[in-house]
């Protein structure tokens, strides 16, 4: 073994001890309300597929059309192969779609992040962020040279007090950075105080809508749309793998804002774009969005029952105001072992931990979609019933029903 080898095999053994080392889990079927993991059926709480349209006939069969116009793959990067003009469809249909005068694809999400923080901000720049960003924004800023101020998460007063420390440094742009939906808790971003008070220092907001695409907003549109603040958010980032349930990443701004991520967004100079299908289904499922609007309802409708039902047993659900409802348990060896209690009877929900939340607030996360049914959801809350007592856990049962944000 090298160096190298016992050096990382001293890592894992680490997190081994910590209850944090987990393997990859494969699946057997498509990614639905359930899904076939080692032979077993199983409901699936685990999933980003918010309006199930991963499995939807339209988006797969304009994904089968796609490689038959337009063929498997698109060459090499939009700036050295040039740029199909589905590629250009479907970013007039987002921009359409987000209010803005334009919008740009890229290879995902996180790529999204990257570019337009590396691409955006220079060294004489501040960005303003949110303490419990996504870590594709907390890695977006660690790659740029603009000055870093960091507020405790939703705290107003702290953000004002960071854009008055990035204002007396001198800062040429200040950019305030937030997710619309926190990925970890369900907690809504108050967009409409973050843009008042970023509008009194002259700064710009960037919201990431990953988890509010397809959620939040009239057929889905976001946040930006659900608070009714167009025109007053200089950059929207989406993904295009969660509630439009096919792959990459999207920002939707100005003309001026797509030209310089296209010149300078490092992501997007040095990767090959999305292949036909890709872009075919997307464009089916933003179709898809507005045409079928009940599937939103539903979404809402099941996510109220479930978060309805944790919150009745005992659970704690933190702040969530969506449907990613947190099972927060404490340390990620009792998140772990409430993930594997809950997948020997039935219900694929995986734990998470330290890193990606806090030592103290191991959780399993769930996520309900528009295709679970009522008997599913029940199931579920029955199984998460059972798997407490099995594994004693102190429950305090109450009564709070969940309401749309």
């Amino acid at each position: 073994m090298s160096d190298l080898d016992s050096s990382l095999r001293a890592d894992l053994d680490q997190l081994r001890k910590e209850g944090r080392f987990r393997p990859l889990v494969v699946l057997e079927s498509p990614q639905d309300a359930e899904v076939v993991i080692g032979g077993r059926r199983l409901i699936n709480l685990s999933s980003n597929n918010y309006l199930g349209l991963n499995t939807h006939p339209r988006l797969k069969e304009a994904a089968i059309e796609a490689v038959r116009s337009w063929g498997a793959g698109s060459g090499a990067v939009r700036t050295i192969a040039g740029t199909q003009s589905i590629h250009e469809e479907l970013e007039a249909r987002l921009a359409e779609f987000k209010g803005t005068a334009a919008a740009l694809t890229l290879q995902s999400g996180y790529a999204a992040n990257l570019a337009v923080l590396g691409g955006v901000l220079a060294e004489a720049d501040a960005v303003v962020s949110d303490s419990l960003n996504h870590a594709s924004i907390i890695d977006g800023i660690r790659l740029t040279k603009a000055g870093r101020y960091l507020f405790p998460h939703r705290d107003m007063d702290g953000l004002q007090q960071r854009l008055e420390e990035a204002r007396r440094d001198g800062r040429r742009r200040v950019l305030v950075v937030t997710d619309g939906v926190f990925s970890m808790d369900g907690d809504i971003a108050p967009l409409p105080e973050i843009v008042e008070r970023a509008e009194a220092f002259g700064a710009s907001v960037m919201v990431d809508d990953a988890h509010a695409s397809g959620v939040l907003g009239r057929q889905g549109r976001g946040s930006v749309d659900h608070f009714g603040l167009e025109g007053r958010v200089a950059i929207q980032v989406g993904t295009l793998s969660k509630a439009v349930g096919v792959l990459g990443g999207y920002v939707a701004g100005s003309q001026e804002l797509r030209d310089t991520l296209i010149h300078l967004g490092r992501p997007f100079l040095f990767s090959t774009s999305h292949p036909p299908a890709v872009v075919a289904a997307c464009l089916a499922a933003l179709e898809v969005m507005q045409s079928e609007p009940e599937r939103q309802r539903q979404l809402w409708e099941n996510a109220r029952h479930f978060k309805a039902g944790l919150t009745s047993l005992g659970f704690d659900c933190g702040r969530s105001e969506t449907p990613i409802t947190p099972v927060i348990v404490g340390e990620a060896r009792h998140a772990m072992e409430l993930s594997d209690e809950l997948r020997r009877r039935g219900v694929f929900a995986q734990g998470i931990g330290f890193p990606t939340v806090a030592r103290d607030q191991g959780r399993v996360r769930t996520i309900v979609t528009s295709s679970h049914t009522r008997e599913q959801l029940d199931a579920a809350l029955e199984a998460f019933a059972d798997s407490a007592r099995a594994l004693g856990l102190e429950l305090r049962p109450k009564t709070q029903a969940a309401t749309e944000a």
